[in-house]
Parts: C-alpha cells; structure tokens; sequence
C-alpha cells in the first residue's frame, strides 16, 4: 500500500492522480475574430472582382471601369527622382513617421500657392502612407465605442468601416444637395445625445461627384463650433476638375484649422497610386493625434518616395492640370455615349468618376449588382455597383475614367450591344433581390 498523501511534504516523483490513458478528443482550432471584424459586412464587390479574376485567366478582354486606379504613369522627371534617391544608399533605413521635413515645407507651400492658406509644416502637416491610411489612424486618433461620426452617403467603404473599425458609430446622410446635407448635420447634432464627435465630409465627393462652393465649409465651420463637431475633410479629388471648377479647401475656411483637417494624396492628379503618398493638414492637436498612432504603427513611407514626391509637388503641376484635361476628354466621351443609348447621366465637375443611374426597365426590374453582373459577363465591362456605397447608392453605377478615349468608347459599344441582346429575363424580379 502506498503512503497517504501528505501537502506539506508531497512526493514530486509521483506520477499525477488520475493520469488520463487516453488523449482529448480532439476539436478543429477556432480562430475567434475581435467584435469589429464581426461588425464587418461581406466585402460588396467580391462577386465582381471574382468574375472579373476568372474571366481575365480565360482570356477575356475586359474593360475595367470599376475602380478608380490611374492607368498613366507619373512624369518621367518623377520617375528618375526615384531611381537616382533609391541608388543613395543612405535612403534605405527607417524613415520618420510623420515625413521628412522637405516634403512637408513642400506640401505648405501648395496649400499657400493654391489655396491661400497658412500650414507650418512642422505642427499641421503629416505624411501618410496613402490618405485612406491616414484616414482610417485618424479614427483610431478620435474615436472609441460609444462615439458617433456624421458621414456621407452614398459612402465611400473607408468613411464607414474606418470609423466602425475604430469601434464608433455612423449616421449616413445624403450629400446629393448640399444645404439639406447641412440642414440634417444641424438637426442631428440637435435631436442626437451625445452629440456626434465628428464631422466626415467629402468634395468633390466619392462615388456621386456632388460638388460645393467655398460657402459650404464657412457653414460646416460654424456648425463645427456650435456643436463641438471635429471635422474631417476627405480631398483627395482635389487635383481632378473640370470645365473651370476649382474645388474649394476646407481649410481655406476662416477658422477651419481650429475644428478638422483635411486629407489629399498624390494618386489622382500625379498618377502616384501606388506609390501611397497622402497628407494630413489643418489643426495641430488632431495632427499630433494621427502621429502618435502611427508612431506605433509605421515607420514612414521610403525615403526616396518623399524625396521623388517633393519633385513631383514642385515642378511638375503643369503636368497635373494636364492630367484633368485628359479626364475631363474621357469624361466627354463616356457621358456622351451613355446618353446616346438613353442613359440618364449628367457630366461630373470633378472627379474620376462618372456616377450613372441604370437605365429602364433594368432599374425596375434588377438589382444594381444584378446588372453590373451582367454587363461583365455578357458585355466583358466591369463596373462598381452604386449598392457598394450603401443603400443610397442601389439604382446607379459608378463608372471609372481610368481607361483612355479609345476603351471608353469600345465600352460604351459593348455596354449597348449586350443590353440591345436580351431583356431582363424576370419582369416580376423585386429590386433589391
């Protein structure tokens, strides 16, 4: 018989009590996602962005109007900036977070040129890796759970997930007429408890391309100061207009630094998209915000990156407002095809974007992701669905200027051939199926 077992003096040779004979019956490993994950919907355009994968692997010679990724590259100037500071040997460590110096004096030196506006470089200026990564920090910067943000709608994804995955809260209104956009910011702020912590807006706005006037953000800065709103300027269409229209900065806004910031990126006007050079300027305070997290995040863009964009930032804005000249060409051309085959469509002021409601009968009797299916699978023409801005976008399309003058037309052509072949196969199908 074996000693009784003694706690003050246990025997550690012993082997365990109730040693198991057999093992766990196993489980599949369960990787358990953090709650803003969960809050995620499905990603709206992987049904298209499959379809077009496959169809691409087939040999298919599809015409990608869906995302607004430029097609022409950069000034050759900027290009060789690059290849000269990557053969520097001296470019390749960290960088700063928040930019190098140069590059920042660079960017205060437009917003002086263009827009009128005082930045010291050195407290209201940040570099981003892209400004939908400055974006999305920024959220992380401002919110938590319980705080609630005003943005646009139809949105761009970013404008609501960036603030969801930063565990806040959205109320979407309609930009499409810009006084009742601030009529329904004030009755908002008025009729919500707490009060909304920030104000997200965008102009020339993603995906509609509604425009303002420079009154509109004197009035988002009052409001900004009667309610305690933070505001957040989305501008990244800033180097994109036409027909003579200058979209107006937020920041040139008497006191406009005092209430937000505003983003821009060297990827539309520059043709820099991927190389991810954004910027935030405008109040101190929300800048330091956006250093400090990114402080933890990253260690700044490659040197010779900045160093190539601060060529591009001052010596190449002929080439930007040429740029604009071309858009606003391919902009002609797909506006004026689509009206000849009947479509609704009005000639945007700004932007990469043509935003085109779907003709009848389709309108009534599809979804808007049911007939840009169609027009890839059937017109090999690939399109953003207006349902992938939010439910304010359902019965219009948005439709990329990325391709040139000759694909645009060849689109349009394709467009009309594949509706012009068949009708809607089910009359009685709900919108929205």
């Amino acid at each position: 018989m074996s000693d009784s077992f003694d706690s003050d003096h246990p025997n550690i040779d012993a082997p365990a009590i109730g040693s198991p004979t057999t093992d766990p019956v196993p489980h599949p490993f369960e990787v358990k996602f953090a709650s803003r994950v969960d809050r995620l919907p499905p990603y709206m355009f992987g049904r298209i962005n499959n379809s077009l994968y496959q169809k691409r692997c087939a040999g298919d010679d599809v015409i990608d109007l869906g995302m607004g990724n430029p097609s022409d590259p950069p000034d050759p100037s900027v290009i060789q900036k690059l290849a000269d500071a990557a053969a520097d040997e001296g470019n390749h460590g960290y960088s700063k977070s928040n930019g190098i110096r140069n590059l920042r004096r660079e960017v205060a030196k437009k917003y002086q040129r263009k827009y009128g506006v005082e930045l010291d470089s050195e407290s209201e200026i940040i570099s981003c890796l892209g400004s939908k990564e400055g974006f999305s920090h920024m959220c992380l910067a401002l919110m938590g759970p319980g705080d609630t943000a005003i943005i646009p709608s139809p949105y761009f994804p970013v404008h609501m997930y960036g603030v969801i995955l930063a565990s806040g809260n959205v109320v979407a209104l309609d930009v499409a007429d810009p006084d009742k956009f601030l009529s329904n910011v004030a009755y908002t702020c008025e009729n919500m408890t707490p009060v909304p912590k920030i104000l997200i807006v965008n102009y020339p706005h993603n995906p509609s391309s509604a425009v303002i006037e420079p009154d509109f953000f004197v009035e988002v800065v009052r409001l900004a100061k009667k309610y305690g709103l933070m505001v957040i300027h989305d501008f990244a269409y800033a180097d994109v207009a036409f027909d003579g229209y200058l979209p107006p900065s937020f920041l040139s806004a008497p006191g406009a630094k005092d209430v937000g910031v505003e983003f821009t990126t060297m990827s539309k006007g520059y043709n820099m998209a991927g190389w991810r050079v954004g910027f935030c300027a405008g109040n101190a305070e929300m800048v330091r915000g956006l250093g400090t997290i990114k402080g933890y995040y990253d260690y700044g863009m490659f040197a010779a990156i900045q160093i190539a964009a601060i060529v591009a930032l001052r010596d190449t804005e002929e080439n930007v407002l040429a740029q604009s000249k071309i858009y606003q060409g391919r902009r002609d051309v797909l506006v004026s095809g689509l009206r000849r085959l009947g479509w609704n469509v009005n000639p945007p002021k700004a932007g990469m974007f043509v935003w085109a409601e779907v003709p009848e009968p389709w309108k009534s009797q599809m979804s808007t992701m049911d007939f840009a299916m169609k027009l890839l699978e059937e017109g090999n023409v690939a399109v953003s669905p207006g349902s992938g801005f939010g439910a304010a976008g359902e019965g219009y399309l948005r439709m990329s200027l990325v391709e040139n003058e000759h694909r645009l037309r060849q689109a349009v052509r394709q467009i009309g051939k594949c509706l012009a072949s068949s009708k809607p196969s089910n009359p009685e199908l709900a919108v929205g199926s």
